[in-house]
């Protein structure tokens, strides 16, 4: 009873877990570009909190931005060091948004491939004549 419950308490959630990405937390091959991710903020965080003087919630709210490719223009390199990083966070921010897409197409597919295995299985055990 307990496994048929935790079951339905599974799929009940299962669109808000693949919704909120957080499939993406326990795949194995994706961890790394999450890490990077990760990384490429918190080093970006720190360079603009140092070259630009922000504080620290506006150079992480920039780097996000900038990485994003979202580009809201409230904030902005006003140095020249400024400008050369952000040129680098921009460059960046693209290549990581591609990894991160296909790592979500990945994960997606494997579970459309999953599903359509098992329906198919389960569609050809209706349709087999019973052996006696």
């Amino acid at each position: 009873m307990s496994k048929k419950y935790s079951t339905s308490v599974r799929l009940f959630f299962r669109p808000f877990y693949r919704f909120s990405l957080l499939d993406l937390f326990v795949d194995k091959e994706a961890q790394p570009v999450l890490i990077y991710a990760a990384l490429l903020i918190a080093a970006g965080a720190v360079l603009f909190h140092w070259i630009e003087k922000w504080g620290w919630l506006d150079s992480v709210y920039f780097t996000v931005v900038t990485i994003t490719t979202i580009g809201f223009g409230d904030f902005f390199s006003q140095t020249k060091l400024g400008k050369i990083v952000t040129i680098f966070y921009g460059l960046n921010g693209v290549a990581l948004l591609l990894m991160l897409f296909d790592h979500i197409r990945r994960i997606r597919v494997r579970e459309f491939t999953k599903a359509n295995e098992l329906v198919t299985d389960e569609l050809k055990k209706r349709t087999e004549p019973d052996e006696l």
